[in-house]
C-alpha cells in the first residue's frame, strides 16, 4: 500500500485521471483551450469546458513551488488535463481561461459537508 504522500504526487494523480479517461494535453492560447494532439487538434472556447477536478501540489523544499493540475472536460466528450505554477509564477492565459469558465458556473462545486 501507498503513503498518503506518494498517493498526492503529480505522476500519480495524472496516472490515475489517464484511467479515467482524462488522456488529452491542453494548453491555453488566444483565449482558447487546445488539444496538444497533432492527430486530430481540436480548440474550446470557455462555454464548451468544465473544470471536473483540480489537485494542488506543493514543492517540497519551497512553498512558491506550487503547481494546480485541472482536470477538464470539453462539450463534445473530449477529456484532458491541464497544469499551471500557482501564484506569481501562474500561467496568465491559463488562468484567464479557467477564471472565465469559472465566472460561467462551469467550474467544479465541491460539497461541503
Amino acid at each position: 500500500m501507498q503513503d498518503k504522500e506518494e498517493e498526492r504526487t503529480l505522476l500519480s494523480v495524472e496516472k490515475h485521471l489517464n484511467e479515467l479517461g482524462y488522456t488529452q494535453d491542453f494548453t491555453v492560447t488566444d483565449g482558447r483551450l487546445h488539444t496538444l494532439s497533432t492527430a486530430s487538434p481540436k480548440s474550446y472556447a470557455p462555454d464548451e469546458v468544465t473544470i471536473t477536478d483540480f489537485y494542488r501540489f506543493e514543492g517540497e523544499s519551497n512553498p512558491d513551488d506550487t503547481s494546480i493540475l485541472y482536470a477538464l472536460e470539453a462539450s463534445d466528450g473530449v477529456k484532458g488535463t491541464i497544469s499551471s505554477a500557482y501564484g506569481v509564477y501562474a500561467d496568465t492565459d491559463i488562468d484567464d481561461f479557467l477564471k472565465h469558465v469559472e465566472d460561467l458556473g462551469k467550474n467544479l462545486v465541491k460539497d461541503k459537508k
